[in-house]
């Protein structure tokens, strides 16, 4: 049996698990599983490759896309210029191979909705999926500000410092933070929701509840408002592809 799987801490809720087990009854694939890899710190990833007979690949996510690096054979060129990797692959000579692919999943999630007045982006948060946001922005020549709770190297602004007059200004802002997530819904970044217009796009990467309270203030000013649910589909196929485990 070959196995896949996701590495994280706290996956319960995963989207990955139940999307690639749905793939597989549809697809009529028996011969693949794919498990969580819940682990409380990322010293226990070598335990996972060791023990784990038939491991053939892994996505990850919060908190070891960056943390899990330092343990790969070798990062593809893309994941190494993002600096954090979301996709493992397992070659048959038992090495781990690092890919993003995240930053697609993004890029062609957010496409279709830009317009040539979207001319800049803010980042909300500065984690690893951030990092891939900010790759798939360069690809479409859109300038962004990382915003963050502290002033830091590469942060452009704090929660404290935005102003309606910055949001106004730039036209994309994307929710990398897990704030909004369930079960706590009612929640999400502190920024001035005032400045936002109908010309403005909100993309929150969370994607259960479908519509975060973050989005629901877009909704509330007639922006476009996009979850993070096709990112994630986009992403995961583009895993599978990577994987290369298809009949």
């Amino acid at each position: 049996m070959k196995k896949l799987g996701l590495l994280g801490k706290n996956i319960s809720y995963s989207f990955s698990r139940a999307y690639f087990k749905e793939k597989f009854q549809k697809e009529g694939i028996n011969n693949i599983v794919y498990d969580n890899y819940d682990i409380t710190d990322i010293k226990h990833f070598p335990e996972i490759i060791k023990n784990t007979k038939g491991l053939k690949g892994l996505n990850v996510t919060i908190p070891y896309k960056q943390e899990v690096m330092p343990y790969l054979n070798k990062i593809k060129k893309k994941a190494k210029a993002i600096g954090a990797v979301n996709t493992i692959k397992v070659t048959k000579t038992g090495n781990l191979v690092g890919y993003n692919t995240d930053y697609y999943g993004f890029l062609k999630s957010i496409e279709p909705y830009i317009k040539p007045y979207h001319m800049s982006a803010l980042i909300l948060g500065t984690g690893g999926a951030s990092k891939a946001i900010a790759y798939a922005l360069s690809q479409l020549d859109i300038p962004y500000h990382y915003v963050s709770r502290t002033k830091s190297k590469g942060v452009t602004y704090t929660y404290e410092t935005l102003t309606p007059s910055i949001i106004q200004q730039h036209k994309i802002i994307v929710n990398c933070t897990p704030l909004g997530t369930f079960p706590d819904v009612n929640v999400c970044p502190n920024i001035p929701y005032e400045g936002i217009t109908k010309h403005h796009i909100l993309f929150d990467l969370i994607y259960n509840p479908e519509i975060t309270k973050f989005l629901k203030h877009g909704n509330d000013k007639e922006a476009t408002t996009v979850n993070g649910s096709k990112m994630l589909e986009l992403q995961a196929e583009k895993s599978w592809e990577i994987w290369g485990l298809a009949k």
